[in-house]
Order: C-alpha cells, then sequence, then structure tokens
C-alpha cells in the first residue's frame, strides 16, 4: 500500500465522510489518514481499559483491521470516531475476558502512562514552574490510573479527549444521565485521591533521586 503524502495541507482538510467513501471505493491508501487521524485518541481510550502496552497495540491494529473490513457497515450515522471507539471498546473487553485478568496498573509503566495524558505546557515557563508541572501531570495520572476501568473511560472522554455527553454516551452505550453520574463519580474520586497523593507526600522532600543527583555534582566539582 502507497503511503499518502500527508504533509500536503489539503490531505487533513478532507472530511472523515470523503475518507471513508474514498476507501469504499478502492482508494485503499486513504485509509492511512482514518489512522493518523485517530491514533492518539483510539490509544487513550484502549489504555484506559488495559495496562500492558503491547496489548494496548495489539487491540489497536485488531480495531483498525475489523473497522476496515466493517467499513461499509458504516452507516455515517454517528461520526467515525464514535463508531471506532465502539470496536475498540468491544476489542478491549474482549481482551480482558479472554485473559481473565482485569486492568490493574502499577508504578512500573510511568512510561507508559505518560502518554496517556498530556497537561497543556507554557513555553517560557521557568525551571520551578516546569517542576511543578511534572508533578502535578504524574499525581493526576496516578489518580486517573487508580479509577476502576468504568469511571476512568468516561473521564477520558470527557476531560482528555473533549467528547461531549451524548457523544460518550453512544460510545459506551450508556443514557446521557448515566455518563453524567460517572463523570460526577469520577471528578469526585479523583479529587480524593488527589488529596490523599498530597496528604501522603512531603513537597518539599529532598527524595533520593534528587540527593543522588547532588552528591554527585558536588563530588565531581571537588
Amino acid at each position: 500500500m502507497n503511503s499518502l503524502p500527508f504533509r500536503e495541507h489539503q490531505r487533513w482538510k478532507i472530511s472523515d465522510e470523503e475518507v471513508i467513501r474514498k476507501v469504499l471505493a478502492g482508494e485503499k491508501a486513504f485509509f492511512e489518514l482514518l489512522m493518523r487521524r485517530y491514533n492518539q485518541k483510539l490509544f487513550r481510550v484502549v489504555a484506559g481499559y488495559l495496562s500492558n502496552k503491547e496489548d494496548v497495540a495489539d487491540v489497536m491494529q485488531e480495531t483498525y483491521l475489523k473497522a476496515y473490513q466493517k467499513l461499509d457497515q458504516y452507516k455515517f450515522k454517528a461520526t467515525f470516531s464514535t463508531w471506532l471507539i465502539r470496536i475498540a471498546i468491544n476489542e478491549a473487553l474482549g481482551k480482558n475476558r479472554k485473559d481473565s485478568k482485569y486492568v490493574k496498573f502499577n508504578s512500573d509503566t510511568d512510561e507508559f502512562q505518560s502518554k496517556i495524558i498530556e497537561l497543556p505546557t507554557a513555553v517560557n515557563q521557568n525551571p520551578e514552574h516546569q517542576l511543578i508541572h511534572a508533578e502535578t501531570k504524574i499525581m493526576l495520572e496516578k489518580a486517573i490510573l487508580n479509577l476502576s476501568a468504568k469511571y476512568r473511560i468516561v473521564y477520558m472522554l470527557r476531560e482528555v479527549e473533549g467528547m461531549s455527553i451524548t457523544e460518550i454516551g453512544e460510545c459506551l452505550n450508556l443514557s446521557s444521565v448515566n455518563v453524567k453520574v460517572r463523570l460526577f463519580r469520577s471528578r469526585k474520586m479523583i479529587r480524593e485521591e488527589l488529596y490523599r497523593l498530597s496528604a501522603t507526600s512531603d513537597p518539599f522532600e529532598f527524595g533520593f533521586k534528587h540527593c543522588d543527583a547532588l552528591v554527585n555534582k558536588v563530588l565531581k566539582a571537588i
């Protein structure tokens, strides 16, 4: 399959519907545009259910393959992203059932977790603000990842992806009322978890990592 010249600005202006119709007409290369357009969103959705990055990659691949195979079944009623997310969620849940184990995150997956949520960073932040930003991000990620899957996915879709209550309901097959209830509870649990995390750690603690770095610098200097 030939790769599309994605740096051409007009390629990104084409709507999902136009892309899908081109793919259905035999121009398979255009499916790459859909993947590149929704990779980040799909990653965050799947990572809301699975803790292993290899499993997430496998489920994303399977999702795209099924979406391609069933593209002629897409009726253009819901947005393509909603339709794609439904497939991804079914695949992720199927993976969990197959493995007979549900989501369990741990501190060994920091690199993986850091890709799940991005906090905006000011361009001209000074070192102090950069440190505060990094620490805030870590605490927020831990709080989100400690939520059970049904609350985490609602929070991610709403607060990180900015999807509407209606869209989230369509993706998860929930009423708008249920989505709002889960969103309210997830926010409450995150606030409580952030308080717990902040209460159990000293914000001015000179931890082992900082201590080692300072000691090494001084020893090199003398």
